[in-house]
């Protein structure tokens, strides 16, 4: 039986440990909205675990995948067609990439959005408390897409449940679906993803059910990495290859009173006022 709410819930293991084992070593621990997510905006982490037996890599996929594209190879495919092939592909990312864990919540992107919100927490929080991760890799609130802000919060939400079992050293708001270059430098927090490309390449390119169609998922996230990078310092020469930007989000959990819209609103207000201070200097 699932300790999960969905019973159809997905979990990947490496070396044949029970889940709480491989939860118990992670150091790292990335929870996505959608299968990719995880291999787009939790690069670092993955990498710095890689191939190493003192760092592990554990990852959380909340939505079953069944909504998106079907174009090209898979036009044909149903809903669920499109569920089970995400989720392979998935679990073939954890293989690669030599993750500890792969947990797969199985939420539809509508639940995972609306009524189903409390049950998605109350999943987050059994894994959490399995865990004592140094870092976390959550979707950033300024995300785009509804699903990926959507877990974002149920994610802080389960975090600060279980403040009195662990906090991580660092949370991290990524980017996948809008750019944080907006944020001021100072709150910028620059995630080397130079270490071992190859590796970078082929989880992305796992994902073909996304790909095929005509979406260049692994060509538009190297290609943003290698922007930031340049992009990074104006003046400078280039100090690193691929840098994806994230913001810190441990405020939010530290202090349950303060919501995500303020918070994140503040950091829109920053760059406002850089703006605008520069348009008045210099215009």
């Amino acid at each position: 039986m699932s300790i999960f709410h969905k019973q159809t819930s997905d979990t990947w293991i490496r070396d044949e440990l029970t889940l709480d084992d491989a939860l118990a070593r992670a150091t790292h621990l990335g929870i996505g909205a959608h299968q990719d997510d995880l291999e787009f905006m939790a690069y670092e982490g993955i990498a710095e675990c890689y191939q190493r037996d003192d760092r592990w890599f554990a990852g959380v996929t909340v939505t079953d995948g069944r909504s998106s594209s079907r174009l090209g190879p898979y036009a044909d495919y149903s809903e669920e067609d499109m569920r089970v092939a995400r989720a392979e592909e998935q679990r073939k990312a954890a293989e690669i990439g030599e993750y500890t864990a792969q947990i797969q919540l199985d939420y539809l992107s509508k639940e995972a959005k609306g009524d189903a919100r409390e049950q998605v927490v109350e999943d987050l929080v059994v894994l959490l408390r399995k865990m004592r991760p140094e870092v976390v890799y959550l979707h950033q609130p300024a995300d785009k897409h509804d699903a990926h802000v959507a877990v974002m919060g149920c994610c802080i939400e389960a975090l600060r449940r279980t403040a009195d079992h662990h906090v991580p050293d660092r949370i991290l708001g990524c980017e996948v679906w809008r750019s944080l270059d907006w944020l001021a430098d100072s709150e910028k927090i620059a995630m080397d993803c130079s270490a071992h490309p190859e590796l970078a390449e082929t989880l992305n390119s796992v994902f073909d059910s996304q790909i095929a169609g005509g979406k260049r998922y692994d060509l538009a996230i190297m290609g943003r990495r290698r922007a930031n990078a340049t992009f990074l310092d104006s003046h400078g020469s280039d100090i690193y290859t691929s840098i994806a930007w994230a913001m810190d989000l441990k405020p939010l959990v530290e202090d349950p009173s303060k919501s995500v819209e303020s918070f994140v609103l503040g950091k829109v207000e920053e760059l406002a006022s850089d703006i605008a201070a520069r348009v008045i200097r210099f215009s």
